[in-house]
């Protein structure tokens, strides 16, 4: 049963990387070809500021163009264009 589990543990880390590295590539070529690798999405932020007596103040700010990548993964420092589809508001906790 531990021989099993050790190979199912290796085959799913071998295939993730495998999809991140064949992610990058993809980005990678739309690059080089300059085939739309970069989007920009409206994202709102609001601060959420932590008071004394255990509540939370919300502040929301204006929207922004947050730059990302038209990809699966996060790459080159930004996120994927999808994600920021799908979460428009960001929260910034002080």
């Amino acid at each position: 049963m531990k021989k099993v589990l050790g190979i199912s543990t290796l085959v799913i880390v071998a295939l993730a990387a495998l999809t991140y590295s064949a992610d990058y590539a993809v980005l990678r070529v739309r690059i080089a070809r300059n085939l739309t690798p970069y989007g920009t999405e409206t994202v709102r932020q609001y601060y959420a500021i932590s008071e004394k007596n255990q509540r939370t103040e919300y502040v929301y700010g204006s929207t922004q163009q947050q730059p990302c990548v038209n990809s699966l993964f996060g790459h080159l420092g930004m996120s994927p264009c999808w994600y920021l589809r799908r979460h428009p508001d960001q929260e910034i906790h002080i």
